[in-house]
């Protein structure tokens, strides 16, 4: 009779073990058992870049890469982008199920009116060069909130917990705006609680001269869909990241910071301004046919970006709602002279057996950074537009992993390659290298 069970044996002793398997899993601690002496420490399992390896059990996004599958606590991405609104979503995420009207108006009133920081942040950011990377400001100033708010350390707090992650919510526009004009060299605009999340921050980057700003309906929109789009996306870097800090039960704007770093690397939150480069670099339509010899052949480490994910192995479904955005977009703003060569090369990439075979589909950086650039963001602000609303789902996973009986404090184990045990040798007797 079949049992939901994984029976290993280890040839180096001849015994044999029963492991358990549920949800599809073992426990890699089960493997400790097996040992070839008593001397041993036991089994482990290897897996660089957690390959194969779930580090938490999660009830907020489900992924089906193979499917081209997202969902948001069991809502099709597709559905929430065409019928939802980011907070709604931002609700959603946190609370497990979609906000009555009176839960949303109430949660949106919550948000709106912790939008203002504390002055000092102010003055903290004033501190760095005027060059300084809107990413760099943003999580370190994002780290120095939890010198603002001291009670942020009760995390087993439940009420405590819920504050901290809605002034985080709200103010991370505001931080991302101001961290924005000050690369500018542009005054601060404070926030204007009679305006929407999104028409609020693009209102605090782009008011000059006027006491209003009219942000474009289908502008405003068009953000707030992207908004969704990133908002959570299971274990990611950055997410597992903020995780992997927040274990030690530090604060939840230490553990959002130590997001917002790995989401600064350029092979996570800087992807799509590598997809621009990619076509700046290709420069004409006529050309797309030589870089796709040259991708194959490896010839000068070409590049095709925007294409292929880690989790995606068909077409990423996120991108397949910002290609109509982008149209939207670019009616309002005009076309970008990138989007015919964008357009062809995916065409192109989606019929030759070479990407087809390897299942590189155009993913959710492809065409969003198309979509800043259009709006006018420079490509600094890419990441800082993906840190946003990625904090709805990076505050979600933090305070699941907290309420989560199962979780300790990170510390992954290691295969030691280094030197055997030595003595000490004193400086007068080593030999020259």
């Amino acid at each position: 009779m079949p049992k939901d069970t994984l029976t290993i044996t280890d040839n180096r002793t001849g015994k044999t073990y029963e492991v358990p398997i549920e949800n599809g899993c073992i426990r890699t601690h089960a493997l400790r058992q097996i040992k070839a002496s008593d001397e041993d420490f036991g089994l482990m399992g290897y897996d660089p870049a957690f390959l194969n390896t779930a580090n938490c059990r999660s009830a907020i996004t489900y992924i089906d890469g193979d499917k081209g599958i997202l969902e948001y606590r069991g809502y099709p991405i597709e559905q929430l982008a065409e019928k939802s609104s980011f907070l709604e979503v931002a609700y959603l995420l946190l609370n497990g199920e979609l906000p009555t009207p009176k839960e949303l108006e109430q949660f949106i009133h919550l948000v709106t009116h912790h939008t203002y920081v504390h002055e000092n942040i102010k003055t903290f950011m004033d501190g760095f060069r005027y060059d300084a990377h809107p990413m760099s400001m943003l999580a370190s100033t994002v780290a120095a909130l939890s010198g603002f708010y001291p009670d942020a350390k009760n995390t087993k707090d439940e009420q405590s917990r819920r504050i901290q992650i809605t002034r985080l919510i709200a103010k991370l526009p505001t931080i991302a705006a101001f961290s924005f004009r000050h690369s500018m060299g542009l005054p601060y605009i404070y926030p204007d609680n009679d305006l929407s999340y999104v028409a609020n921050f693009l209102a605090m980057i782009r008011r000059i001269g006027t006491a209003t700003y009219r942000v474009h309906p289908t502008l405003e929109r068009a953000l707030d869909l992207l908004f969704i789009l990133h908002a959570d996306h299971e274990q990611n870097c950055s997410t597992t990241s903020v995780r992997t800090v927040g274990s030690s039960e530090v604060d939840p704007y230490s553990a959002v910071s130590a997001g917002i770093g790995a989401l600064y690397g350029p092979l996570h939150g800087g992807a799509n301004e590598a997809v621009l480069r990619m076509l700046r670099e290709i420069g004409h339509v006529s050309k797309i046919p030589d870089f796709i010899k040259a991708v194959k052949s490896g010839e000068g480490e070409k590049k095709l970006m925007g294409f292929g994910h880690r989790v995606y192995k068909s077409y990423d479904p996120r991108a397949k709602v910002i290609k109509r955005v982008a149209d939207e977009v670019f009616e309002i703003t005009g076309k970008n002279p990138l989007l015919d060569i964008a357009l062809e090369l995916e065409r192109i990439a989606l019929q030759d057996e070479y990407f087809v075979k390897r299942k590189l589909y155009p993913n959710v950086d492809f065409y969003s950074g198309l979509i800043y650039e259009a709006m006018g963001f420079p490509v600094e602000m890419f990441p800082v537009l993906f840190a946003i609303p990625r904090t709805v789902g990076w505050c979600a996973q933090w305070e699941e992993m907290v309420k989560d009986p199962e979780q300790k404090i990170a510390r992954p184990r290691q295969i030691y390659t280094g030197s055997k045990r030595r003595e000490y040798v004193p400086m007068d007797k080593r030999a020259a290298k």
